[in-house]
């Protein structure tokens, strides 16, 4: 079994690191920290065991599994086929691409501008044409990710929040106050459910194929170590993403005296501008920069090799240019457009997302063959879809009825059918494999 050095699988561990932390993970810390206050630590916990345990068993998963489509042929042929289309589409280029570059613009160019062009959509056409120029070039060699992440892109965004939390320390800040509304409560799930929305655990389906791809340009080709090295970048990644997890709640929790905020990003802006005056507006708009081009590089380079496998007619490049361009355009349509199409669909994919990941970590137990995966996957899928259309078709008309779920109010209300449908599958194991022995008779 072929083992990378130590300073490799480091340099591969900040890639996968810098592909998982976009903006979405720059501001739901803070905010986390400023709401949990005194219950930071707490909180943090839930943040943590969520945004980045579930991404980094996802990554074990696939590594187990082998690949994405070997995992969801367990649950049935044309799922392996629809599902993974569904998760590239949705993080793709239906809302975490575009939605890196509206951020990336909002964050990192607009405080810049006149507040007349900061508004104008001609700026942010003009900003999204040169963003994703530059993600479509640094896309183009999916080979070199490692030498532009992990030795360039990934070291510069540490250090800049490094940078803003070691500043944090010198210079004067707030006491967490008194914990509010759910934060108050039931801090750990909540801070749970705020990690839970990062969606990081879809990322770390997709982002699969990516990493072992790395691995075999640098010679590792076979099963066992291409899987090995896998777990380690993504214990390695996991690693850097809690201790940034931490920075950044801390630094929020710190924060209340400058007024409360309706985002984590306006938390960061008031941070930032109190440690560094108007310089500090110039450094958060580096982060963002930085932080979207990564996941924006990261997913228009998985989708590309991901759809050139799908419909090998055309080549990778032409994949990327496709997703670059369609990305672009969805992202002169406006944020608000973007999430109330893509965030309910991603609501009804993301426990399917979480239970395979789960099966697939029990396979000395639940094998591949098992009647657990379709039974679980297919009811917990089921409630995904009725949940999207409560929500998004009949203005929560079902509530009354699925409140009686455990955990429906706190966002988890598909872990009970996930526990009931598991224990079906597990009977009809069972069932199959006592009419198997009945059918071979008694042994003389």
């Amino acid at each position: 079994m072929i083992t990378l050095s130590r300073r490799e699988v480091i340099w591969i561990s900040f890639m996968l690191f810098s592909m998982f932390f976009g903006a979405g993970n720059l501001i739901f810390p803070p905010f986390l920290g400023q709401s949990a206050g005194e219950s930071v630590w707490v909180s943090l916990i839930g943040f943590i065991l969520s945004a980045v345990g579930l991404p980094i068993l996802g990554v074990v998963a696939i590594a187990k599994a082998g690949t994405f489509y070997d995992l969801a042929s367990r649950v049935h042929p044309l799922f392996a086929w629809v599902f993974p289309f569904l998760i590239y589409v949705s993080i793709g280029p239906g809302l975490a691409i575009p939605r890196a570059g509206s951020l990336a613009f909002e964050m990192g160019m607009a405080p810049f501008l006149p507040q007349e062009m900061a508004i104008s959509p001609y700026s942010l056409l003009v900003y999204t044409v040169v963003f994703f120029g530059v993600v479509f070039w640094l896309s183009l060699s999916p080979s070199k990710l490692i030498d532009r992440f992990g030795k360039l892109l990934t070291p510069a965004l540490l250090t800049l929040i490094v940078l803003i939390f070691l500043m944090s320390l010198v210079t004067p800040m707030g006491a967490p106050t008194a914990p509010v509304e759910k934060y108050a409560a039931h801090p750990v799930i909540q801070g749970f459910l705020d990690g839970y929305l990062t969606m990081d655990a879809l990322a770390a389906l997709v982002f699969g194929i990516v990493i072992a791809n790395t691995l075999r340009s640098k010679g590792v080709n076979d099963s066992r170590s291409i899987s090995a090295n896998m777990i380690k970048a993504g214990l390695g990644a996991g690693l850097l993403l809690t201790v940034i997890y931490v920075m950044l709640g801390i630094l929020g929790s710190q924060s209340a005296f400058l007024g409360r905020a309706e985002n984590g990003a306006q938390i960061l802006t008031s941070l930032v501008n109190h440690l560094f005056g108007e310089s500090g507006t110039v450094i958060l708009g580096i982060v963002f920069t930085i932080a979207c081009l990564c996941v924006s590089i990261g997913l228009v380079t998985s989708c590309s090799q991901y759809f050139q496998g799908l419909f090998s007619g055309l080549s990778y490049r032409i994949w990327v240019t496709i997703l670059c361009l369609l990305s672009m355009a969805i992202a002169n349509l406006g944020l608000t457009q973007i999430l109330s199409v893509s965030v309910p669909i991603l609501g009804a994919i993301y426990p399917v997302a979480i239970v395979l990941i789960v099966l697939a970590l029990f396979g000395r137990w639940i094998p591949a063959s098992s009647k657990v995966y379709p039974t679980t996957v297919g009811l917990v899928a089921c409630f995904g879809i009725v949940d999207m259309v409560n929500g998004t078709f009949l203005n929560h008309q079902w509530d009354f009825w699925l409140t009686f779920l455990p955990l429906y109010k706190e966002g988890a209300g598909w872990i009970m059918p996930a526990l009931l449908a598991a224990c079906v599958g597990m009977l009809l194991d069972f069932g199959k494999k006592a009419a198997s022995v009945y059918k071979r008779g008694p042994v003389s």
